[in-house]
């Protein structure tokens, strides 16, 4: 089963990373301490929650993985494709920035990867033959400009990865039903995927709308990452809003879901 259960918290899981060891997950916005409207795993410090509940909530996070927060490497995104690499763990503090980047990349079992969501696409990548990870945040400017294809790249220059050993998990994220678009987002669209960008945005009534899991599904597989080794969630967060945080849904007021990734142990 996708979801797992540590309660109170819940999270998702891939099984293409597990089947790996890869220690991992997309955590739902139950078992936190946070109210509303960022109630309750929030993980987003910068949304208006107090900075020592969501610091207790990436810690019950941690915890349900059996993971150390001391691991934990986080990043400010900035929805770029600028790529960190995590060679050691990064603390934490209330008066600390993190670096800004949409891209973390390692292959220290000792660090764990952290980003948060609220309707942008969580990336994973795993390289089991050099054992090296990447996590990546794509919203509809990363996915334009393809932070998916800049994040293999960061992980062929630093690791010697082959694109074609790469296992991707493509997690929780606003799906096409909901994420409509206007003029100059779907032309922009068109641009960056040219005779493919029909069929990633499709039409309704009238309205646009950007199917996001598929464009970065595309961007994989034309950085050579096998099909058959990419998996997608295909969780609406938009239409879940009882398990995720969505900044489109919740018009902006609402917290942000964590997405953890670290190396088998």
């Amino acid at each position: 089963m996708p979801f797992q259960d540590s309660p109170p918290l819940r999270y998702y899981t891939f099984e293409n990373l597990k089947r790996y060891g890869v220690v991992h997950g997309a955590f739902t916005r139950r078992g936190g301490v946070s109210p509303a409207p960022w109630a309750s795993l929030n993980m987003g410090a910068t949304v208006g929650d107090e900075w020592e509940r969501v610091q207790e909530n990436i810690r019950r996070a941690f915890s349900a993985l059996g993971l150390p927060v001391e691991s934990r490497y986080d990043s400010w995104l900035v929805h770029g494709k600028e790529a960190v690499y995590a060679a050691e763990p990064r603390p934490v503090s209330r008066d600390s920035s993190p670096q800004k980047a949409d891209i973390i990349i390692t292959d220290q079992p000792a660090v764990t990867l952290v980003m948060r969501f609220a309707d942008c696409v969580p990336i994973l990548l795993y390289d089991p033959r050099r054992q090296a990870l990447a996590l990546a945040h794509a919203g509809w400017k990363g996915t334009v400009i393809g932070v998916a294809h800049a994040a293999v790249k960061a992980m062929e220059e630093r690791f010697g990865t082959e694109p074609a050993d790469l296992l991707a998990a493509i997690g929780p994220a606003i799906g096409p039903s909901h994420y409509e678009i206007g003029a100059e987002v779907a032309e922009q669209v068109q641009g960056a995927f040219g005779a493919e960008a029909n069929r990633l945005l499709p039409k309704r009534n009238g309205s646009v709308f950007f199917d996001l899991w598929e464009a970065n599904r595309l961007t994989l597989r034309l950085a050579g990452v096998p099909d058959e080794q990419i998996e997608v969630a295909r969780i609406c967060t938009a239409a879940n809003v009882q398990d995720w945080y969505s900044h489109r849904a919740e018009h902006g007021k609402t917290g942000r879901f964590g997405v953890l990734a670290a190396l088998p142990r």
